[in-house]
């Protein structure tokens, strides 16, 4: 892909709405949605890298109520002809295909990768990937299971939506004490991940969410590690013009 003159591509993640509750998370989705208004003047492309819900089931004739402004702007961005493009998180994990037959949003559940000009770059969310953390890795194959999403698919939404939305909260899935801190390179598995993957391929950009702590490391030659921040504590997002990459916060 290559950008017309002034035109950017810009990257967002982690913005959980629907938590901590529908009425805490609307100022935030609110704000998002004003970015959203904002960079189509300009955007090639955007691309939303993951937990944009905090929780989020497509039943065969149900979705989750609520998030009628953001879903009713990427439709507009996207009817305008602006791509946007979807990486699932671990939080909406259970996407199916309602973005791809409404909003004509491709989604997708692993990396994938790019070439904008001259620089290549390996997005996806991150959850799952490096070193350690066994214990998750174990439970996505459990919720990523057809056996299990056609289990919980059983419940009325009322109860599973419900259900599903109160552990997210009590477990602290959203961001936690260990997001604050950054931890070292020796530490952040995710930079960890990207030296391993620049071991067999070069990467200009390798553009991650799931840590909600926004960063950007230089992790080989002529290659950074960039982690998005979240629209929970930072408000940060990453844009690309064409030459170089930059992580902005949006507001004050």
């Amino acid at each position: 892909m290559y950008l017309a003159n002034n035109k950017k591509i810009y990257f967002a993640s982690d913005q959980h709405f629907g938590a901590p509750t529908a009425a805490l998370s609307l100022p935030r989705e609110k704000r998002f949605v004003a970015w959203l208004d904002e960079v189509k003047g300009d955007a090639e492309a955007i691309f939303l890298v993951g937990d944009l819900f905090d929780f989020w089931f497509e039943y065969k004739t149900v979705v989750p109520k609520g998030f009628v402004r953001v879903l009713g702007k990427i439709a507009e961005i996207r009817d305008s002809g602006i791509p946007i493009y979807f990486f699932v998180g671990n939080h909406d994990l259970w996407m199916d295909d309602y973005f791809e037959k409404e909003l004509n949003i491709p989604v997708y559940y692993d990396n994938q990768e790019y070439t904008f000009g001259d620089k290549t770059f390996l997005i996806g969310h991150g959850d799952g990937k490096g070193p350690g953390d066994m214990g998750y890795k174990r439970m996505k194959k459990v919720f990523t299971n057809p056996f299990s999403k056609w289990l919980f698919s059983w419940l009325h939404p009322d109860i599973g939506v419900r259900l599903a939305q109160y552990l997210s909260v009590k477990n602290k899935l959203i961001s936690g004490d260990e997001d604050i801190t950054f931890l070292g390179e020796d530490k952040e598995w995710l930079i960890l991940y990207s030296k391993r993957k620049l071991e067999t391929k070069h990467y200009n950009y390798l553009v991650f969410g799931h840590r909600h702590l926004p960063m950007k490391v230089s992790v080989g030659e002529n290659s950074e590690y960039v982690n998005l921040g979240d629209w929970i504590t930072y408000f940060t997002y990453g844009v690309f013009d064409g030459e170089n990459f930059e992580i902005k916060k949006y507001g004050k």
